[in-house]
């Protein structure tokens, strides 16, 4: 890791001296800690803690000229934030990377991040909330010197968390044609029209995989192939996406061993002007769980990222119950969205106009042909089993709800919603109750009163109606702000169906330039923090929380 620092560095130097003097440097980094002292409480089951002060901290700064960018970052979790894995636990220099740009061609090499399409096959990032970051490491050449297309190959070996496995290598190449740069009838009705092709490779080295109770050992595939096919087509308000995925024999931990491929559906269509916007989208997965080591099940090992077709709550006790995609078991997932906004003046625009927007997520199982009775484990070895593709199993998710926002005078502005919601927790796992079946109602009404450019005061009020895990839920919030340095908010949110526990927290946040810190003291429930279709388990938290970004 020194050695690696030292190299960086070194690079960095090469670059920003010569740069200096012939192109103008543009300097721009930033700074985050998220720091804990943490306070056992036995009401809400935090357990003990073996350090008084937990943190996650991360510094990067980047250099970015006409021909040449480069940046490193560090980062020192040796006592990280309580929720995750193990393996995040560490310190040093996590991501360097020097860039050469030059008439369409762009060179990386080091660490670097990338998405191929809707990222079915290949999507690398970094996602601190979930504590995901797993860039690859190697080198990319991205190439768009050739009007109307664009290349990009690369290669490298995938972070996760401290490693950086030797055991397996990523490859992948994608191309995309823009057909309006090639057809005058395209650019003549302001249309655009995309194909794209994506392909990667997985090489990852055999190991000792045997089946129990018997004598013999899995022969693993050393070399994964997936490819990705896509088309997109705007004109107008009206813009269409369709792609299709595959994935080779990718025998792992989280399809039990089994030989089965892997296959993306997705159709999307949206619609969008002043005023008005409509989208709606499905999409058909199934054993597209895609990860640079097989045996691994944590979240930084995945290669792809499938998203969740689930529409992400913004309020509190909507997000209580969040969907995980099934990457392996597969699902057929639908998502429609609508917005409208009523004019000024007219009957239900009033005198500021209303805007109303439905949402709504359905999301099931697959049905397997000739319904087997085994468990998936117990087909270890074999080609696993087969799904009817049009056939919808048993729900898995669905969620429907209602946002109206309406200003009422110059001042203040109220947002009320409705939320219908059914979370199979079967499938999802994410709370400790019996039930199949998690049906909730929830209601949130959100009031700001502005009282003058720089003031405005808030206040939410929510309410969760359920008859199973722990009964009803209700939260309030008041917020102060001060634009743009000061914010002040309490809130609570109150067990008042079953357990009687109150999870209160209070907190100032202060901005200057570009400087933000926040100091909050109180207590975090027990659950999940979701993002992109992943989430991450949060355990139950009480104490004093300082987080501070610096952006430069």
């Amino acid at each position: 890791m020194k050695r690696l620092a030292a190299y960086a560095v070194s690079i960095l130097t090469l670059i920003a001296i010569p740069a200096r003097a012939e192109y103008k440097v543009a300097v721009h980094g930033s700074v985050q800690a998220d720091i804990v002292f943490p306070e056992v409480d036995n009401e809400i089951h935090t357990g003990e803690y073996d350090h008084k002060i937990l943190f996650n901290t991360y510094a990067d700064v980047n250099l970015a000229s006409q021909y040449f960018d480069a940046g490193l970052r560090a980062e020192f979790m040796k006592w990280p934030l309580p929720g995750y894995d193990d393996d995040f636990a560490g310190w040093g220099l996590s991501n360097f990377y020097v860039k050469g740009k030059y008439k369409g061609f762009d060179l990386t090499a080091g660490d670097f991040y990338e998405q191929f399409g809707s990222g079915f096959i290949l999507r690398t990032y970094e996602e601190r909330a979930l504590g995901i970051d797993n860039a690859i490491r190697g080198g990319r050449l991205n190439i768009s010197a050739v009007k109307g297309l664009k290349l990009t190959l690369l290669g490298g070996v995938q972070r996760r968390y401290w490693d950086w496995s030797k055991r397996s290598q990523v490859y992948g190449a994608n191309a995309e044609v823009y057909m309006q740069d090639y057809l005058v009838s395209l650019r003549d009705h302001n249309a655009s029209w995309m194909i794209g092709a994506s392909w990667v490779l997985k090489h990852e080295k055999d190991e000792d995989i045997y089946l129990p109770s018997i004598n013999y050992r899995l022969n693993l595939p050393k070399c994964v192939n997936a490819i990705d096919a896509r088309s997109s087509f705007h004109t107008g308000p009206w813009s269409v996406l369709a792609e299709f995925a595959w994935k080779g024999q990718d025998p792992s931990f989280d399809n039990s061993y089994t030989y089965g491929s892997g296959t993306a559906y997705l159709l999307s269509g949206s619609y969008s002007r002043k005023g008005l916007s409509a989208m709606l989208q499905a999409k058909r997965s199934y054993n597209m769980s895609f990860r640079s080591q097989r045996s691994r099940s944590d979240l930084s090992a995945f290669i792809n990222n499938m998203p969740a077709f689930t529409y992400t709550h913004t309020y509190s006790l909507p997000a209580l119950y969040p969907y995980a995609t099934q990457n392996t078991d597969g699902e057929w997932a639908y998502q429609a969205q609508f917005s409208y906004t009523f004019p000024r003046k007219s009957a239900l625009g009033g005198k500021y106009g209303t805007k109303i927007s439905v949402n709504g997520s359905y999301v099931s199982g697959l049905v397997r042909e000739g319904e087997p009775k085994e468990p998936l484990g117990s087909l270890l070895g074999t080609d696993g089993y087969r799904t009817s593709f049009f056939k919808h199993g048993a729900c898995n998710y669905y969620d429907v709800n209602l946002q109206i926002e309406k200003r009422l005078s110059r001042p203040v502005t109220v947002t009320f919603m409705y939320m219908n919601q059914l979370f199979n927790n079967q499938v999802g796992k994410i709370v400790e109750s019996d039930e199949k079946y998690i049906r909730t109602n929830i209601v949130v009404a959100d009031v700001k009163y502005k009282i003058n450019p720089k003031f405005t005061v808030r206040g939410e009020a929510q309410y969760l109606f359920t008859k199973q895990d722990q009964k009803d839920w209700a939260y309030a919030l008041a917020e102060f702000s001060f634009a743009p340095w000061l914010m002040v908010s309490v809130s609570d949110m109150w067990n008042c169906g079953s357990t009687g526990t109150h999870y209160y927290m209070g907190a100032i946040t202060g901005s200057y330039k570009g400087n933000r810190l926040m100091l909050s003291y109180g207590r975090t429930r027990k659950g999940y923090d979701c993002s992109g279709g992943l989430c991450r388990p949060v355990p139950a938290m009480h104490g004093f929380k300082i987080n501070y970004t610096y952006n430069f």
